[in-house]
């Protein structure tokens, strides 16, 4: 087997070429570039290419794929993949360190959606940036006008068209403030961003809103307790494939929602969740699995059964729903069912 293992860079790439039969090794370059990228292939002919996980990663394996060629892209937060003590470190090594671990079947490999998914999740991770946009801009207003004495009504009440409207009598364009007013400046540019910011999310919602009417997985994610368009649309998206997960707990790991763990010897120890994977899809669960507790008995019984009804346990008891929110629409997702709404477990309601 020849084993063709690229150390991506933005301008230049690095490869090595490994037999593994003769166990020959032979290194080279070229543009990252795609069409460079395919002709080099074409070229070596190699029967598995293999790259780092990276923003260029998807790029390799689109081209690979059309050639028909094995594709490998390796997780690289394994501790396989840490640099400790080394004299010498260079892109020949990286790619040459590539190339062995993939030939001892050492590569934990990466899933990389179709190109039409991954455009799909960069418009859903591009509207959650825009929604932090306009809250940091929301909590600088805020901030302005604390310094002036001034406060606003707490949550959405300080953001409606009346409230917004007195805002903007207050603002000022900067070039028609004097020094001590300058604060009525800032206001003004906060308010244009915060302006643009809703303009920019109402062009991107109504995208997103067409692109989920026309998915039978996202109205069927829709359907779970606690789940709207805007979650069920990142669970799609995020999932992708539901059927490469082999067991709950593979789903749940792959969201970081399992416990790292520590063991040597007689010690065995548990600690929090490894916050793994996207952290995109553990805030929108964190913010279902609130909503399933207050909406769905199933899910409220979890959550009671494991805070207990006091207040010490609510954030283990919320990390528990948010996991069993995800199996459920995983399941769903897998299965191709819409959401059947079940009563708690016996035991669990007595408890």
């Amino acid at each position: 087997m020849t084993i063709f293992a690229i150390d991506l860079g933005l301008s230049k790439s690095v490869f090595c070429r490994l037999d593994t039969a003769s166990g020959e090794v032979r290194f080279g370059s070229f543009a990252t570039h795609q069409e460079s990228l395919r002709k080099r292939l074409e070229r070596e002919r190699p029967d598995r290419v293999v790259a780092e996980i990276c923003p260029l990663a998807a790029m390799v394996h689109d081209v690979a794929s059309v050639l028909g060629i094995e594709v490998q892209i390796a997780d690289t937060t394994q501790d396989a993949w840490q640099w400790r003590n080394v004299k010498r470190k260079t892109d020949q090594d990286d790619a040459l360190k590539l190339a062995r671990l993939s030939a001892l079947g050492q590569i934990n490999c990466v899933h990389i959606p179709s190109p039409a998914m991954r455009q799909w999740r960069k418009l859903v991770e591009q509207r959650a940036t825009l929604v932090a946009d306009a809250t940091r801009c929301k909590n600088r207003i805020r901030a302005l006008l604390a310094v002036q004495g001034l406060q606003l009504p707490r949550g959405k009440n300080g953001w409606t068209e009346t409230t917004l409207a007195a805002l903007a009598e207050r603002a000022r364009p900067l070039a028609e403030c004097e020094l001590l007013d300058s604060w009525r400046g800032s206001l003004h540019i906060e308010l244009q961003r915060l302006q643009a910011s809703a303009d920019l999310l109402e062009q991107l919602d109504a995208r997103l809103d067409a692109l989920a009417k026309g998915d039978r997985r996202t109205v069927l994610v829709d359907t779970a307790p606690g789940v709207g368009r805007r979650t069920a649309e990142v669970l799609v998206t995020v999932l992708d494939d539901a059927r490469r997960f082999k067991s709950p707990r593979q789903v749940a790991a792959y969201a970081g929602l399992t416990p790292r763990r520590y063991q040597s010897g007689k010690m065995d120890r548990q600690g929090r969740i490894s916050k793994r994977g996207n952290p995109l899809l553990r805030a929108v669960l964190n913010q279902a699995a609130w909503a399933a507790v207050r909406c769905d008995p199933r899910f409220r019984d979890l959550f009671l059964r494991i805070c207990g009804g006091g207040k010490r346990r609510r954030k283990q008891a919320i990390v528990a729903v948010m996991r069993k929110l995800l199996v459920v629409t995983w399941a769903m997702l897998r299965d191709e069912r819409a959401y059947e709404s079940r009563p708690a477990p016996p035991a669990a309601a007595a408890a």
